[in-house]
Formats: C-alpha cells, structure tokens, sequence
C-alpha cells in the first residue's frame, strides 16, 4: 500500500476504493482475511479515518468486504457470489450469547446447518452460554398458495399435510438437539420457540446475533413426490436452490449491510409479535 497519486484526479475515497478492490481481487488479501485496520490503511494511504470509512463502504456495498461491529472489515469468504451459512453459522456459536432468529419454509436447511456446530458444543469445541433461537414458519393448516397441486395450481390438503410432516420432523430434531444440550448441562441457558403464521413461503431469512442476515428466494419447482402412496405432482418452494445473499452490520449506520440488518430485524419482530402463533413440536 502505497500513498495515493497527487495528480489522480478521482476523489481519495474512490482511489483508496480501487487500490483495495485491485488487492481482493489479485489476493494479496485472501478470502476471509481482515482487512487492517481503519488507522492502519488512513497511514498507509496518507488519508483522513473518514475517506478510509468511506471507501470501505463503496466496498461493501459491492459486495467485496464485510464489516463487523468491534471485530474490523473482513474480504467476503466468496467475492464473486452469494456466500455460504455455515460457516458464519458456526463462528456465531463462538460467542458468549447466540440468538438465530430463522423465517421460511421448513426448518430444514437450518437443522441441517446446525448439526456441526451443535456437535462441537457436545465435544467441548465451542462453549457458548446462552442459545436463543426462534423459528418462524407458515402456518399449513389453512388454505396457503404454495405449495400447491400441480394439475390445479392451487391449494390442496394432502400436499399441505406431507409439507405440514416434514416441518414437524425437522423441528423435533433441532429443539431435541437443543433440548439435550441443556440436558448434559454443556449451555446454561437454551431456548427455542416455533411460530407459524398465515403467509406463503417465498423466501427464507437467517437472522445471526442480531448483527448479520442471509436472505433468499425460494426457487418455485414442479416435482413428482408420493402422496398417499401415489406420484403426484406439485409445485414446491425449493429451499435448497435458494440462492442465500449476506448482509451484515457495521460502524457506518448509513451503509446498505447495516440498514438490511436493522429492517430485517424489525420484520421479524413485528411478524413474531403480531400474528405468530405459538406451536409445540
């Protein structure tokens, strides 16, 4: 890193901006890697703490870095492309408190997700001390638009119940995952509460400490499945080919990571407290 050119006519925030991205992308900083930090890069590139704040935000909202509150800006562990869960799924069970609040179709992405880091709290590799964690899910005991019954286009029970089953299957395996850790007494603290409400899912949402979001669509596919022991066609929100995009928070309340995390958080919470039903496993 080097002082910027004099005679560069750009303004210094986009020429920190272009010299940091030119480094991402050439991988002298390495996927996952942090970022120095804010006084580091204003000495390195002869610039005010701002101008740094500034360009760092161009690079957020492109995509290329991730900031997070306390910790620094890290390069996206994918540059090029909407980024994995787990990972960041396992680095939050590093900390003293763990909430995850989820939104969507079944669970079952997020039983699936949370198996690893459940495991290395059973083996003593991670020690958190609290776990919330919330689920939020359609409600499929009433008329819903998807998933439907091919043929028709609309709703019909028997695909509603085989949906309803699989909900409740995965929901057992991660509140009785939970429930055991509390059981050997390995968490002080574990809470998980399911509610459903009336809507159609469309998407899915992980809510990571408060302070990061994956957001995605679900992916609308016809496919033959069993029902009553006969194929039958329906139309399914597929949650394994949504595509999961990463917002995180930041310093900078004004930059588009921190504002999706904030209204995010607020969706939820308003949904939660409003017309989410409590429901047992």
């Amino acid at each position: 890193m080097e002082h910027l050119d004099p005679d560069d006519p750009r303004p210094p925030f986009q020429q920190v901006a272009n010299a940091l991205r030119a480094a991402i992308r050439t991988r002298r900083f390495e996927p996952g890697e942090q970022l120095p930090s804010l006084n580091e890069l204003s000495k390195a590139y002869g610039v005010s703490l701002m101008t740094v704040q500034k360009a760092l935000g161009l690079l957020r909202d492109e995509g290329l870095v991730i900031s997070r509150q306390g910790k620094g800006s890290f390069v996206r562990q994918r540059t090029e492309r909407a980024v994995g869960l787990r990972p960041h799924i396992e680095q939050a069970f590093d900390r003293p408190r763990v909430t995850i609040d989820f939104a969507g179709f079944s669970g079952e992405t997020l039983a699936g997700t949370l198996q690893e880091p459940l495991d290395k709290i059973r083996i003593g590799r991670l020690t958190p001390d609290e776990i919330t964690l919330r689920v939020l899910l359609p409600d499929l005991t009433v008329p819903v638009g998807l998933p439907a019954l091919a043929s028709t286009k609309l709703d019909d029970e028997r695909v509603r119940d085989r949906a309803q089953q699989i909900a409740r299957r995965f929901n057992q395996v991660i509140t009785d995952s939970l429930q055991e850790l509390a059981d050997l007494q390995l968490v002080r603290s574990v809470s998980a509460e399911i509610r459903v409400y009336q809507t159609s899912p469309l998407f899915k949402l992980y809510i990571i400490n408060g302070d990061e979001v994956f957001f995605g669509f679900y992916p609308v596919l016809e496919h033959k499945v069993s029902i009553e022991n006969k194929p039958t066609t329906i139309l399914d929100p597929m949650g394994k080919d949504a595509v999961l995009f990463h917002f995180a928070s930041s310093d900078d309340d004004t930059a588009i990571g921190a504002q999706y995390v904030r209204e995010a958080q607020k969706w939820f919470d308003s949904v939660w407290q409003s017309v989410g039903r409590p429901v047992t496993t």
